[in-house]
């Protein structure tokens, strides 16, 4: 074999391997029942359940608010 040959037979089989080292290297992602799954163990990953809180997300300024208009309304009816 030519040096030209061999050298170029030894970069596609480097091109090769480092494609198929980046490909292998991704992660799979499919669509299921309208789900974006990003990996193939998803059925294995724990699921974290977070309880509803509050309505509101300021829940002591609701309160406070609805104070504040009571005692208006009160001080309105007085006059």
């Amino acid at each position: 074999m030519t040096t030209k040959l061999t050298r170029r037979l030894t970069f596609l089989a480097l091109t090769g391997c480092l494609v198929l080292g980046c490909l292998g290297s991704m992660g799979c992602q499919s669509t299921r029942n309208g789900q974006t799954l990003i990996s193939p163990y998803y059925l294995e990953n724990h699921i974290r359940y977070h309880p509803a809180g509050p309505e509101s997300p300021l829940p002591l300024e609701d309160t406070q608010l609805q104070k504040d208009q009571a005692e208006y309304n009160r001080s309105r009816q007085i006059q």
